[in-house]
Parts: structure tokens; sequence; C-alpha cells
């Protein structure tokens, strides 16, 4: 498991670490604004933490399939007192956001950590902030904003051109002048990749299953951030009798799963809008991952010994 520098209070990385997520937001995908009001907000983040969540994920601005931009007066209105009220509780928070100005005002208010889910691409200023602020950055794979983001899930190989394309994103914020211990990847599941639950154009599950090429760039393993939770292609994986999808709030098993696999195949964190299931799921894993080091290590004696 890698750890991050510069993420102070975060516990020690012997397992895969949660975020959960609170989204300020009237038209998240996940949870159709439950968590709109200032006040849940709050109160569902401290309740996260109670639960077992390592970090808090705040975000303004929906980014669901078609969903479009707020203006960065609104997204700050809806997440100023959030954050602010869970950093003076002593909570881990992260900002997720594409906007340089919301980041900024964030990092003054003492988040941890900047999730930007373009990765840099939509606000050139992002980088040079973050760097400055000396804080982690999840750097997330995508090619455009949601409105029209399936439109641009056209992929030959999807892990070898997503690594490639991160590793671009990579290269660019370095030039900026953040430090690449810094750096978290995020392969961007359900971003600009197609919804498919199954088949050769099943991205999200190609990617799932090519975390560890992913991580590699230029020689160096960087720690990886999943966001797998209750996303369009876990629904379709159930059939439904009238067709229609499965509601999103229905995936949450499905979501423990993938959290377990990430988290056994190396993630350093998974991000889950549902915290107790996932807190379990990523202390299973890391008790499978010391038991399969444990197999190694005893073949490898038994096999000097003989």
């Amino acid at each position: 498991m890698v750890n991050v520098p510069g993420l102070a209070g975060a516990p020690a990385a012997d397992r895969c670490l949660v975020m959960g997520v609170v989204n300020v937001t009237p038209d998240s995908f996940s949870d159709g604004g439950r968590w709109f009001g200032a006040d849940t907000a709050i109160e569902h983040g401290l309740e996260m933490v109670s639960l077992g969540a390592d970090i808090v994920d705040v975000g303004g601005e929906s980014t669901r399939p078609g969903a479009q931009r707020v203006s960065a007066e609104e997204e700050l209105r809806r997440v100023k007192p959030v954050i602010t009220e869970l950093v003076k509780a002593g909570v881990l928070v992260s900002v997720d956001t594409m906007r340089a100005q919301v980041a900024e005002w964030a990092l003054e208010a003492g988040v941890s950590l900047v999730n930007d889910v373009s990765g840099g691409l939509a606000d050139p200023y992002m980088a040079r902030l973050v760097a400055k602020a000396r804080v982690p950055y999840v750097v997330v794979h995508w090619r455009g904003h949601s409105h029209d983001m399936y439109s641009r899930a056209r992929y030959a190989d999807v892990v070898r051109e997503v690594h490639d394309e991160l590793a671009q994103r990579v290269g660019a914020v370095i030039a900026e002048g953040l430090d690449p211990s810094m750096i978290v990847l995020d392969p961007g599941l359900g971003f600009s990749k197609n919804p498919a639950a199954l088949g050769p154009e099943a991205h999200n599950w190609q990617l799932l299953a090519g975390l560890p090429e992913l991580a590699r760039i230029g020689g160096h393993d960087f720690p990886v951030l999943v966001g797998a939770s209750r996303k369009r292609y876990l629904s379709r994986l159930f059939d439904q009798v009238d067709g229609e999808l499965r509601p999103f709030t229905e995936n949450d098993a499905a979501t423990v799963a993938i959290t377990a696999l990430a988290a056994a195949a190396g993630a350093w964190c998974v991000r889950v809008h549902e915290v107790p299931a996932n807190a379990d799921a990523v202390r299973a894993a890391a008790a499978y991952q010391a038991a399969v080091v444990y197999r190694g290590g005893a073949a490898y004696r038994a096999g000097h010994r003989s």
C-alpha cells in the first residue's frame, strides 16, 4: 500500500482508505439531492467519519451524465458552510471540484486533498495552485464535460489509452510544479466510458482489471483512487423486467464487491456513498493481501529447504 505525503491526519496505509461522498447538489445521480442542505450535509459527513470513513469528499457541482455546469459562485455557496464545519470538527476533507477558484477557497479553509474530475483540463490554473499549496491532487481520467461525455467513449484498447492519457496529465501537472509524490490517479470510471455491463465494450470492468497497469507511469507506481460506487455500469448487471435500469441506490452491495476487489488489487482509496460495509471490505481485503504475502513467503522458504 502506498502512503501519500502531505495527507496529514490519514491513518497508516496498511489498508485501502475509504473516502465518503457528500454531494451538496440537488441533482446528483446517486442520492437525488438528499444532502443538498448545508446542515444535512454536515451531519452526513460527520456520520460517515463515525462509521469508518477516513476522508470526506465534498462537492458542489454534479458530474452525473448529462449534467450542466453551475457557476463558481453557486458551487462555492453550496460547499463553504459544509467544508468549514467539517474541517472545524477535525475531519480530513477533500474538495471535489474542477475549478481553481473553488479549490483555492477550500485550501484556505483547511481541506487536505483536491479531487479534480477533469485532471486539470477544465481549469489551466488548477495544477499550479495545488502545487503551490503542496497538498495531494487526484488526477482523474477525463475527456470532456458530463453533457456529452458518452460521445467520447471510443477506445481501441481502453486500458492502454487511459494509461497513456493519464501519463500525459501527470507530465503536465509535474511541469506546473507539482511534486510527483503528491499525485493520486483515478481511472475515471463512468466518465467517457461506455456503461455496458459486460462484453468487449465494458470499459469500466477492463479498467478495474487493469489497475496495476494504470498505476505504473514512467517507472513509478502512483497511488490509485477508485470511484465505482453506485455507477450505471453496475445497474446494467441486473436485468429489470420493465427494461429500466436498476436504481442506483440498489447498487451498494455490488459496490462493496468492487471495493474488496480494488483494495485487494492495491488501490490506495475507494470513494463510496455508503461507508460501513465498504469499511469492512477494505479490512477484509487487507487480511487477504497479508495472507497472500505470507503464503508466497512460505512457498519461497519451502523451496529453499528442499
